[in-house]
C-alpha cells in the first residue's frame, strides 16, 4: 500500500499541510507564500571550554512569521536538531498560536547537543553562551522574541536564559519576560510544567462533549474506561496520562519509551513507572508490568486512543496502516507524517493534529508573559475579595438553616471549596480549558461546514492561516 509513496520531511508535511488549507482560501496573490515562508533563520557556532578543550556547538533561531510580535517558541537541545527542523517547527508555533489567539509570531531554537552528555555546570556554561549569541542580535527579548523550553530543557534552562539577559539589560524592567517556563520563584507561573499535557487532556475532554464527533471516531460514551497507549512519557506524556487515568478514568494500558515498552491491560500506575523511569533510566525492568523489548511495535496494538507524545514522524508510511486506534491525538510536534495523515484518513481514523492538541504550552507561556509584563501574580488583587463576597452568601445559608432550626445541611466540602478564592494556579487551568475549548470550536465549525475540509487538521490550518492572513492584510501587506 506504501511502497510507490515517498515519506515527506517534516518540514515538506507542514508545508503540504499548509498547502491544503490555503487552496480552501481566497487569499490575495503572494500573500499565500509570504506566510509558508520562513522569513529568517540565524544560525550560530561557538565555542565553551569544557574539559580542557574548547568545544563547538552549533545553534539556531528561526523566525516564521512577525505577523504580530513577539514571536514565539521554543529551545530544544537534541542530537537531530538541524535547520530544517528548526523551521518547520516554527511554521507550526506560527499556526499554533494563531488557532488558539496567542498573540504571537511563530518562532524556534535549537542547539545540536545530548544534554545527557553533560553535567549540570556544564550545561549552564553553553546555555549561557548560546544565548549570549541570541539576546546580542535581539533574538530572545521580551518585545520581540520569546523562547521557551522544549525537548532536552526545562524550567533550569530558562532560568539560566532569564538571568543572562537581564545582565545584559541591566535596565529593562520587563527582563523576566524575555523567556517563559521559568520555575516560579524565578518569575514563572503556576501550571506551566503541566500545561502541555493538561492541555492534551482538555483537547481530549473538549472532543468527546461532541457525541458527532465521538461516532466519527467509531467511539462512544466518555474517557471514563478508554484504553490509551501513550508513546513517550517525558513532561507532556507523563502529565497527559497522569490526568487521564486519575481524574477520568482511563486506562493507560501501554506506555512506549526509547527502551521497550510496558503493558498491563487492567492499567499501569503513571506515577510509580515515571519515578522508575527517571531512577533507571529506562522502562526495563519495571516490575509492574509486562516488558516488551520493541516498543514500536505498541503503536499498532488495539486501543481507543493512541497518543504519541514524544518524537516527530514515528507514525510513518512504514506503520500507518497497521495502526489500530480509531482516535490519535498528537501531544508530540509532527509525529504522524503528511504521507501516513493520508492513509490513516481513508481508513477513517480521527486525529486530533498537533497545532492544537499540544496549544497548552504557548497559550500558559502566554499567561507567564503577560504576568511578567504585568509585574503581580494572577489572583492577588481579586482573591480575598471573592472569599469574602462568597463568605456572606454561606453565612446567609447558615442563618437561614438555624432560622428552620436545622432541617437542612450543606453538603460535605461544600463550603470549604466555595470559600475557597481563585488562586494562580486555578485561574491557569481555568484560562487554558477556556482556549482548549474556544479552540476546538472555531476548528470543528470549519470541519462540519465548510465543503472540502474532511479533517480536523485541515480544519484548524484553514482557522490559522485565515488569522495570520487577516492580521497581515490589517498592515496593508
Amino acid at each position: 500500500m506504501t511502497t510507490n509513496r515517498a515519506e515527506p520531511s517534516f518540514r515538506e508535511s507542514v508545508d503540504l499541510m499548509f498547502n491544503r488549507a490555503a487552496a480552501l482560501l481566497d487569499l490575495p496573490p503572494g500573500l499565500e507564500e509570504k506566510i509558508r515562508v520562513c522569513n529568517s533563520t540565524y544560525t550560530v557556532r561557538f565555542g565553551v571550554k569544557l574539559r580542557g578543550r574548547v568545544q563547538t556547538f552549533t545553534g539556531y533561531r528561526s523566525v516564521h512569521s512577525e505577523h504580530t510580535e513577539p514571536v514565539k517558541g521554543g529551545i530544544r537541545y537534541s542530537l537531530g536538531v538541524n535547520q530544517d527542523e528548526v523551521e518547520a517547527l516554527a511554521a507550526l508555533m506560527t499556526y499554533k498560536c494563531a488557532l488558539v489567539e496567542a498573540p504571537f509570531g511563530g518562532s524556534k531554537g535549537g542547539l545540536c547537543i545530548d544534554p545527557r552528555e553533560y553535567d549540570t555546570d556544564e550545561l549552564e556554561k553553553i546555555t549561557r553562551r548560546f544565548a549570549y549569541e541570541l539576546i546580542k542580535r535581539d533574538l530572545i527579548d521580551p518585545a520581540q522574541n520569546v523562547p521557551a523550553p522544549d525537548m532536552g530543557t526545562g524550567e533550569r534552562e530558562m532560568a539560566i536564559i532569564a538571568d543572562q539577559y537581564a545582565r545584559m539589560n541591566t535596565t529593562d524592567i520587563n527582563a523576566r519576560a524575555c523567556v517563559t517556563g521559568k520555575p516560579p520563584h524565578a518569575g514563572g507561573i503556576k501550571g506551566r510544567v503541566e500545561a502541555t499535557g493538561r492541555g492534551v487532556q482538555y483537547a481530549l475532554q473538549e472532543f468527546f462533549r461532541h457525541p458527532e464527533d465521538i461516532a466519527k471516531a467509531g467511539l462512544s460514551g466518555s474517557l471514563d474506561g478508554k484504553r490509551v497507549i501513550v508513546q513517550g512519557l517525558g513532561n507532556v506524556g507523563y502529565h497527559a496520562a497522569k490526568f487521564l487515568s486519575e481524574e477520568d478514568g482511563s486506562i493507560i494500558t501501554y506506555v512506549i519509551e526509547r527502551d521497550g515498552a510496558i503493558h498491563d491491560r487492567n492499567g499501569l500506575d503513571i506515577e510509580d513507572l515515571h519515578n522508575w523511569i527517571s531512577e533507571h533510566g529506562g522502562v526495563k525492568g519495571y516490575p509492574n508490568g509486562q516488558y516488551i523489548e520493541n516498543g514500536s511495535a505498541v503503536l499498532e496494538e488495539e486501543c481507543d486512543i493512541l497518543i504519541p507524545a514524544a518524537l516527530e514522524a514515528v507514525i510513518n508510511l512504514s506503520n500507518a496502516a497497521n495502526i489500530k486506534a480509531p482516535l490519535i491525538i498528537e501531544a508530540a510536534n509532527g509525529p504522524v507524517t503528511a504521507g501516513a495523515n493520508d492513509i490513516l484518513l481513508e481508513k477513517g481514523t480521527v486525529i486530533i493534529p498537533d497545532l492544537y492538541a499540544n496549544a497548552g504550552g504557548v497559550t500558559v507561556s502566554y499567561f507567564e508573559w503577560v504576568k511578567n509584563l504585568s509585574h503581580i501574580r494572577f489572583g492577588r488583587m481579586q482573591r480575598r475579595q471573592e472569599e469574602s463576597r462568597h463568605q456572606l452568601i454561606v453565612d446567609e445559608l447558615e442563618r437561614l438553616d438555624a432560622h428552620l432550626g436545622g432541617k437542612w445541611s450543606m453538603t460535605p466540602d461544600f463550603k470549604q471549596k466555595y470559600l475557597r478564592g481563585a488562586g494562580e494556579l486555578e485561574l491557569v487551568r481555568s484560562g487554558l480549558d477556556d482556549t482548549m475549548r474556544e479552540a476546538y470550536a472555531a476548528m470543528q465549525e470549519v470541519w462540519h461546514n465548510r465543503e472540502g475540509v474532511k479533517d480536523l487538521r485541515t480544519a484548524g490550518f484553514v482557522v490559522a492561516v485565515s488569522r495570520v492572513a487577516s492580521s497581515y492584510q490589517a498592515k496593508g501587506i
